[in-house]
């Protein structure tokens, strides 16, 4: 097993495995924030116009800080919580020093590798958010395709997948490409954001058809409601894709 490293800097806790990169991070002043922004990108989903309540549970394959977990379990309340995390000390460490919750009858946290998990578990789930990595910034069995071919029969009717994918990898075109076949090409990668993450995003179940105002209008009311500012992804998206009749599908 990897180490785990802990470091501060002008207020912002991050988590490392042995070495400099970040593989979670708080601010400590607003732990319940999402800090990174990929992070924030990946709570997208929330525009894509799913009958709430959405979702009803959701699976988290990786821990790391616990940032995507705690923003969950803090504004989605009717929303039961999975997480895989392959060892066990990343868990004692989000606990420890990024105030993971410890409320069992919401949040579960399976010590288990995720691709081992989502071939052998029989739980559907409405959501699945993929983050990953190894210290040396490798997903390894996390982007082959049994793995999204299994994610793609974890999903339940009006299921969503989102991946991290590193966008300044040699191998991310070839990691998009993989999730599209598994999907049955519904999928969308959005546009790299400044940490050099690009996320991608794969659906099942009805056509997701709405405009881009009525998404505007959710990122209001996610803006208001979760302080998550997600109209600058919305801009970006606009900027790097074409929308036919000014609506987004998937």
């Amino acid at each position: 097993m990897h180490s785990i490293d802990i470091s501060e800097q002008s207020g912002v806790r991050s988590l490392h495995f042995g070495s400099d990169w970040i593989q979670g991070a708080m601010r400590i002043a607003r732990p319940w924030a999402l800090e990174l922004a990929y992070t924030r990108e990946m709570m997208a989903c929330l525009l894509f116009g799913r009958t709430s309540p959405w979702p009803r549970n959701a699976l988290l394959i990786g821990l790391g800080a616990g940032s995507l977990c705690k923003f969950i379990y803090r504004h989605l309340p009717e929303c039961q919580i999975d997480v895989v995390e392959i060892h066990p000390g990343v868990l004692a460490a989000a606990r420890q020093f990024f105030k993971l919750p410890d409320d069992p009858g919401r949040l579960n946290v399976f010590i288990d590798d995720g691709a081992d998990f989502v071939k052998t578990c029989e739980q559907s789930y409405d959501l699945i958010m993929v983050d990953g990595f190894g210290p040396d910034a490798r997903p390894g069995r996390l982007d082959l395709s049994d793995f999204y071919v299994a994610c793609r029969e974890r999903l339940g009717n009006d299921g969503l997948i989102v991946t991290n994918l590193l966008g300044r990898s040699r191998g991310f075109r070839a990691s998009a490409a993989r999730i599209e076949e598994s999907f049955v090409r519904r999928t969308i990668v959005f546009p790299s954001c400044d940490s050099g993450n690009a996320i991608c995003f794969a659906a099942t179940g009805e056509l997701i058809d709405i405009s881009l105002d009525e998404m505007r209008n959710t990122a209001h009311e996610v803006k208001a409601r979760m302080g998550l500012d997600l109209l600058p992804t919305i801009t970006r998206l606009q900027l790097a894709s074409s929308f036919p009749g000014n609506r987004f599908r998937l």
